[in-house]
């Protein structure tokens, strides 16, 4: 749960920090957030 959190944390910082990003962009890196999540989630063994 954690792990999602932190996820959702680093999307809504992107979205804020980016807002002139395009659609594709903003689906770009959500899934490598959702990729570096997944890494985490492995390496903490959650």
């Amino acid at each position: 749960m954690n792990i999602f959190i932190i996820w959702l944390m680093l999307v809504i910082i992107w979205n804020y920090g980016y807002p002139q990003a395009s659609p594709l962009e903003d689906v770009a890196v959500a899934v490598i957030l959702s990729l570096f999540s997944n890494v985490l989630t492995k390496y903490f063994k959650i």
